[in-house]
């Protein structure tokens, strides 16, 4: 039978893994949107392919530091509550 500790320490695990899995599923569509976007803009205008990929480099540096935010939160809830 589990007692409450591993119970709490269950539900902890959980909800860490619950926020790095949406963390990373939203970074993951945002990117594959901003990549989209961008190969649609250079194939429009090759003459700009060299600042818009410069500018989508920093999108993605940008949307990425979400996913590892999110797992920065996951780690706090699991470490501070054990």
């Amino acid at each position: 039978m589990l007692d409450a500790v591993t119970i709490s320490h269950l539900v902890y695990a959980s909800m860490a893994a619950l926020c790095v899995a949406l963390g990373c599923f939203g970074a993951a569509l945002a990117q594959g949107n901003a990549v989209a976007k961008a190969c649609e803009s250079i194939a429009r205008q090759p003459e700009m392919s060299g600042e818009l990929r410069f500018t989508m480099i920093i999108g993605l540096a940008m949307i990425e530091s979400l996913a590892i935010y999110c797992l920065l939160v996951a780690l706090v809830l699991l470490f501070v509550r054990w």
